[in-house]
């Protein structure tokens, strides 16, 4: 980079922040991950160094999983049977409450549309009650500025929101618009005991029709993993159960069950050598009693720091770390904060006149001293709420009053 191009026209991950997805690279260094490139870093999560066999979630671009045989060709198990304890009776109580969880990004300007939305990625949701609430991973629906589920079993497809999430354990739950007299899943409200057999239902390769099923056993409890996206961002989950069912990426949110068609946990990561790898007898579930815990919070609309009840406040910007180095480069009297290197057409940071080069440094008097810092200052907010944000740029400290609005889902 040569010295009179300043580093924020650059960035050395331009998807680092979820408060606002950047643009999909060019098409002939298309990510192999799908459309969007990169999602962007979660929540209250640190970056990690990569592991030789990285634990990879299990969703998202368009790469998304297939459940395989041992041949390495798609598992779609014949349901019912005489035989209650066979795969495919098990899978057929659990089915009808399984949808396709398939997500879309906008680049264009505020206020996001469809007409100029683009895949994002792909994963699995598990339907609780008749009226479509719909337990997923976080990570199926971050950075969607909308959110599409369909039944395998009804044919039917229907838009869907955020009615809450918890991006530290990766746990999100979406409402279905205008759903009413779907089968749910029935969810067991005990642990599953080392050695119980599993069957685990999802996505295959994003593309619809009757889900994959595969069978294992619960291996281990209690592990708890770091865990990479497959595309640079990192974040560390506990209290998992390890099975041995193959799952693949496309399975998460997708329910692993015990032999009586009860969910027992949530698919989320699985752990592979290589990102070829389209398969693993190594994978993880979050409990699916944990995971209730956080549906309950979420529905009594208990936010917390962990906690985001229904949609964020979104700023409109893309940022990155401030450096030392940085600020004297761009002319700045500040040596920390969150460097903008992004702004959202129409978004509110357009409008209050912050600009691309420019650090935010106070997010209603609360200082920022990185990227990362800002996110949960601004994601404490609902859409609508107006704070107060501190800047500095070429010409100066600026305060003004911001009201938020809808985002991406973080």
């Amino acid at each position: 980079m040569s010295e009179d191009r300043p580093d924020y026209e650059t960035p050395q991950d331009p998807y680092s922040y979820y408060w606002y997805p950047a643009p999909p690279p060019p098409a002939d260094h298309a990510d192999p991950t799908g459309p969007g490139g990169s999602p962007p870093r979660r929540r209250g999560r640190a970056a990690m160094a990569a592991i030789a066999a990285a634990f990879v979630l299990l969703a998202s671009g368009v790469l998304i999983g297939v459940g395989l045989n041992d041949s390495g060709s798609p598992q779609h198990v014949a349901l019912g049977g005489n035989n209650s304890s066979s795969t495919g009776s098990i899978a057929g109580k659990v089915t009808p409450g399984v949808v396709d969880v398939n997500t879309f990004v906008s680049f264009g300007p505020y206020p996001f549309t469809k007409s100029n939305s683009t895949p994002l990625g792909a994963g699995t949701g598990m339907v609780l009650t008749p009226t479509g609430e719909v337990l997923t991973n976080n990570h199926v629906i971050e950075g969607a500025t909308s959110i599409q589920v369909t039944s395998p079993s009804l044919g039917k497809t229907w838009d869907a929101t955020v009615l809450g999430a918890d991006p530290t354990h990766d746990v999100a739950l979406i409402q279905l618009q205008g759903a009413s007299g779907l089968r749910t899943v029935n969810v067991a409200n005990s642990s599953p005991t080392l050695g119980s057999g599993v069957v685990a239902i999802g996505n295959a390769l994003g593309q619809g029709g009757s889900p994959t099923v595969t069978q294992g056993s619960i291996t281990a409890t209690g592990r708890d993993i770091n865990v990479g996206d497959g595309r640079g961002g990192f974040e560390h989950l506990q209290n998992l159960l390890q099975t041995d069912a193959p799952i693949s990426p496309g399975d998460s949110g997708g329910p692993l069950v015990n032999t009586s068609g009860q969910v027992i946990g949530i698919i989320t990561a699985s752990a592979r050598s290589d990102a070829s790898q389209s398969s693993s007898h190594i994978g993880y579930a979050i409990p699916a009693t944990d995971a209730l815990d956080i549906v309950q919070q979420v529905r009594a609309g208990h936010g917390n720091a962990s906690i985001i009840i229904g949609p964020a406040g979104f700023l409109g910007v893309q940022v990155r770390d401030m450096t030392a180095a940085q600020a004297a480069r761009l002319g700045l009297n500040v040596t920390s904060g969150a460097l903008i290197v992004g702004v959202v057409k129409g978004a509110p940071a357009e409008s209050a006149g912050i600009a691309r080069g420019s650090v935010i440094t106070a997010v209603n008097g609360q200082s920022v001293n990185s990227g990362d810092a800002l996110g949960p200052l601004l994601h404490a907010h609902r859409p609508g709420s107006t704070v107060q944000v501190t800047w500095v740029d070429s010409s100066g400290t600026h305060t003004a009053n911001v009201q938020l609005v809808a985002g991406p889902a973080v």
